[in-house]
């Protein structure tokens, strides 16, 4: 075998090798920027490159696979070995990683009887047929075939969610079935309760451990687990956390350089590491993830810098140039040399060209499909993004009580046409008065997905199906008979302008910038938007909101083209853009207690 796992070293081609690996997460980063990404990589020092991989991007629909774009793993991994980096994969069914249900298919959930990472055999099946249709992609790239896969992940963190022996070998086997032979290995939070749950060591499955802090202690604590064993294996960190991902409504979380720093040096003394993240990357379209605290979801911010060695943008940061100066001491390190940097700009302000309302364009964005009762977003096939449901109601009173049951996330509440109210996960079920003066009226309900849970329990929960999963009651009595507008914003090119435009209602607003020359990195400047997403030239760059505490869209220069861009803002705030505004730099806003608290 090229690649072993020792008793105390990894072993490349017989040799003791120490890993020294970043985090790269190819579907956060444009495929223009893979070279540049894994240039400064090995450019820092690292051997190895590590990456998730989701597979919901992958297998969007279940008879749907996808590779392209993006979702070009086989490029990412060419690219990689083409640069003589090594590849740690982690293919395993749940990723977390702060993305939009820790990488499950939304789809799943359509599924009876279905029991999400463990040994149900419904589960299991799904795996079976995702795992056939990646895993032949990347097997050639193992080392056992010239590659540059040293090793693969089973699954991930899962001592923090189950202790099913059964499902750990279940999907052992099966990436066996499919072709790969390089070592395999768990990693999990470095404890004894979630190594013991999570790990598969009484089969010879490496464990590894992921930390930010206490290098000494958490070490220790993997060397006792192994010893409780009688086993021996080489240390690694495989999630060395450089820095942390941010939520809406929270302050910025960043790191102290120079204390990280100091801690990878101890801990590249006695183990192997992998920086999480290297570079973070941008949580395009609907993919950001949510944290859970206690029973409240917190939704992540589009930007996944995770105040890591590389920025978002492609910049190295301080940290980056610190742990150079302290990887290069070890033998099996890259060449140390620049890294190539990034070109950024701030383009002038460009003006509103058009606008249309929501309420007029809706045949134009989305497929009506109508149903007596309101159905999921996952039932109606769209499970990301925002969902409107309709229905025009009679009431002979002049007003009347509106309640919705089981409704995920965020839902705006029109009457003809005029916002009500706005509601979010506690406060739905809530009462509000509807006026009625003219017995039938219509009723609009947006709801928008602001993301799944990626991590603990929730995974399970039926709060993760998104839209009404309840109904809505009018007076006493649940109301019957809705359209569903499902908004697909793939579809924008549809859109016509010349629909009647209500800056009061949720709506689209449309921009062109003129580009001379070759297109450059920028910003786009959102403090002065409400929420929404935007889309440029048909990519969705992800969502925005006014709370913070990120105020800015990264927008990479390939994504753009020389001469006319098209950029559509959907704004559900009632916020009329006159114009947009761009910067070379990511635009930040310090949160007081006041707005954190509301």
């Amino acid at each position: 075998m090229p690649f072993q796992i020792g008793q105390s070293d990894f072993l490349l081609h017989g040799k003791p090798f120490k890993i020294m690996s970043g985090a790269v997460h190819y579907f956060r980063i444009v495929p223009e920027y893979w070279y540049r990404t894994l240039f400064n990589l090995k450019a820092m020092g690292c051997n190895t490159v590590e990456t998730y991989v989701p597979w919901n991007l992958h297998q969007p629909q279940p008879d749907r696979f996808y590779f392209d774009k993006r979702a070009d793993l086989v490029k990412f991994l060419q690219t990689a070995q083409d640069l003589g980096l090594y590849v740690i994969l982690r293919p395993s069914p749940y990723i977390c990683a702060e993305w939009e249900f820790g990488g499950l298919p939304a789809w799943l959930l359509n599924i009876p009887n279905i029991r999400l990472r463990q040994s149900c055999p419904i589960f299991l099946e799904q795996v079976s047929h995702y795992f056939a249709g990646l895993l032949p992609l990347v097997a050639p790239y193992q080392i056992t075939r010239g590659g540059h896969i040293l090793m693969m992940q089973i699954e991930n963190e899962y001592g923090s969610f189950c202790n099913d022996k059964d499902y750990l070998r279940a999907i052992a086997v099966l990436m066996r079935q499919n072709g790969i032979d390089v070592p395999l290995f768990t990693s999990d939070g470095a404890w004894q309760d979630a190594l013991d749950a999570g790990t598969l060591i009484e089969d010879n499955i490496l464990p590894t451990g992921n930390f930010g802090s206490r290098s000494a202690e958490n070490l220790a604590e993997l060397q006792r687990y192994s010893a409780r064993h009688g086993k021996s294996f080489p240390l690694m960190c495989m999630e060395f956390w450089d820095g942390w991902f941010n939520r809406w409504l929270e302050p910025m979380i960043s790191r102290d350089p120079q204390e990280l720093a100091t801690c990878v040096e101890a801990l590249l003394k006695r183990a192997s590491i992998n920086f999480y993240m290297f570079q973070g990357g941008t949580n395009f379209g609907f993919m950001n993830g949510c944290s859970v605290r206690g029973d409240t979801d917190l939704p992540q911010v589009t930007s996944y810098d995770y105040d890591a060695p590389m920025r978002e943008w492609g910049e190295p940061s301080e940290k980056y140039f610190l742990l150079q100066q302290i990887i290069t001491n070890y033998p099996d390190a890259s060449p140390i040399r620049p890294p190539i940097l990034p070109s950024l700009t701030a383009y002038p302000d460009v003006p509103l060209a058009n606008e249309v309302s929501l309420f007029n364009c809706l045949d134009q964005v989305a497929d009506r499909q109508d149903f007596p009762y309101p159905q999921t977003m996952e039932q109606l096939g769209m499970p990301y993004g925002y969902l409107l449901y309709r229905a025009t109601p009679s009431s002979a009173s002049g007003e009347i009580r509106l309640r919705i049951y089981q409704g995920r996330d965020r839902i705006q509440i029109f009457n003809q046409q005029q916002k009500v109210a706005t509601q979010y996960q506690h406060e739905i079920g809530s009462e509000v008065m509807l006026k009625t003066p003219n017995d039938h009226f219509q009723l609009d309900l947006l709801v928008e997905n602001q993301g799944r849970v990626n991590y603990g329990g929730k995974l399970q929960a039926p709060t993760q199906r998104k839209g009404i999963t309840g109904g809505v009651m009018l007076d006493l009595h649940f109301h019957t008979q809705w359209q569903h507008y499902p908004l697909d914003f793939e579809r924008l090119d549809r859109l016509d302008f010349s629909g009647k435009a209500d800056p009061n209602t949720p709506s689209f607003y449309q921009f062109w910038l003129e580009i001379d020359g070759e297109p450059q990195d920028t910003f786009i400047d959102t403090q002065n938007l409400g929420k929404g997403v935007i889309v440029v030239n048909g990519e969705n760059l992800g969502r925005y909101w006014s709370v913070g505490p990120t105020c800015y869209l990264y927008l990479p220069a390939p994504l753009l083209k020389s001469g006319r861009n098209q950029i559509i803002v959907f704004e559900t705030e009632g916020v009329r853009p006159s114009y947009l505004r761009f910067s070379d730099r990511p635009i930040y806003q310090p949160l007081t207690t006041e707005k954190i608290l509301n």
